[in-house]
């Protein structure tokens, strides 16, 4: 549709813009290459969701004009417009705190996470995107009663939100992997006749895909702002399809869907507090696409030419949305069947446990790291 394209151009050329500014001026705001967890070879700017938010907010505009001629199928396009900006204001807090750290680095990582829980509280608030259904005993009869609900739905948000931060490491890594888990959304909500929701996914989509033409291979990064954006984005609108249609889809679709972010944070806490020790919050290059890109790093390590050493970074993304990938088709081929769903929920931590045990027994202590600074 060409809202979607709408918001793809306008992605694409502001993260353009944003690229050149950066180069001509000779540094990448907000971004350096201290930390573990950084593999880029060289600075990137770090406010590429800014060009997300505004490609979205360029598709609503359309959605909107649209929308006045009010005739036939357009007439959908109505309620994605008045839907689809109130959810982008309700995401402003979360998207405003990350894009603060990112430029200035004078918000701790506590508050940009109360951010995102106030866009929640907002969603949950102004669209009823409250999730009062888990198919989990224990959790529903938390979410029974609208206390529960509140903390629960907040919870989840702000978790995914986070998920999809930490992913924002590798070129293209996080954002396919938001196109994947955006157009499994977009499909499921189109199967079940639901165009406000598969309407505001494909403009996500769009959008997404406009900054990754520049960020894949290594050129401008989602930042914090961008990355909280998207998997605000991405819950809500995996919430309002469970709302919208109960009995349709169930609330382990959008989870297994979205699986692998969420369980390399939840895993990422367990190893750091329990196994190794330091702060939940300390930084470390032991994801499992850290490891990933070791092992990258070691099949290629003979090559000295300098575009290999830099293309390393973006050889690992694939092999992630790979992954990312079998949890989504699944999700989308049972999305109505909470056994399947949990079968294949279970059978993705298998699997992710087993790769992350393989990488980190080859490449315990980094032996990579000298090479990665070059």
């Amino acid at each position: 549709m060409i809202q979607t394209l709408i918001a793809f151009t306008v992605s694409f050329v502001v993260n353009l813009l944003v690229l050149r500014v950066a180069r001509r001026r000779g540094h990448a705001p907000g971004h350096d290459l201290s930390g573990p967890q950084k593999f880029h070879h060289k600075p990137a700017p770090r406010i590429g969701g800014l060009g997300v938010l505004l490609g979205v907010a360029a598709g609503l505009m359309l959605c909107g004009l649209a929308a006045l001629k009010a005739t036939g199928q357009e007439e959908d396009l109505q309620e994605v417009w008045q839907m689809g900006w109130m959810l982008l204001a309700c995401g402003l807090p979360a998207f405003g705190a990350g894009l603060i750290e990112d430029l200035a680095k004078k918000t701790s990582p506590s508050k940009s996470l109360l951010a995102t829980v106030v866009s929640g509280l907002l969603a949950a608030w102004l669209l009823g995107a409250l999730i009062r259904d888990t198919d989990t005993p224990g959790i529903d009869a938390l979410v029974a009663t609208t206390l529960g609900a509140y903390a629960f739905t907040l919870l989840v948000v702000a978790g995914i939100a986070n998920s999809v931060n930490i992913l924002d490491g590798f070129s293209g890594l996080a954002s396919m992997c938001v196109v994947i888990m955006l157009c499994a959304v977009a499909y499921v909500a189109f199967r079940v006749d639901d165009p406000l929701v598969m309407n505001l996914a494909l403009l996500g989509i769009g959008a997404t895909l406009g900054f990754f033409i520049w960020n894949f291979p290594a050129g401008i990064s989602l930042g914090h702002g961008g990355a909280c954006f998207l998997g605000f984005w991405f819950a809500e609108l995996s919430i309002l399809l469970l709302v919208r249609n109960p009995g349709e889809v169930s609330p382990l679709f959008p989870l297994l869907v979205c699986i692998y972010p969420v369980f390399e944070t939840v895993f990422s806490h367990f190893r750091r507090k329990v196994l190794r020790g330091p702060s939940v919050g300390s930084p470390d290059d032991m994801h499992l696409h850290s490891l990933i890109h070791h092992q990258v790093m070691h099949w290629t390590l003979a090559d000295e030419d300098v575009r290999a050493l830099k293309h390393r970074n973006f050889m690992t993304s694939p092999f992630l949305w790979l992954l990312c990938m079998l949890s989504a088709v699944p999700a989308v081929l049972f999305r109505d069947q909470g056994a399947p769903l949990a079968f294949f929920l279970l059978l993705f931590v298998a699997t992710y446990l087993w790769l992350w045990w393989w990488t980190s027994t080859r490449f315990p202590t980094r032996p990579m790291e000298t090479a990665a600074s070059k």
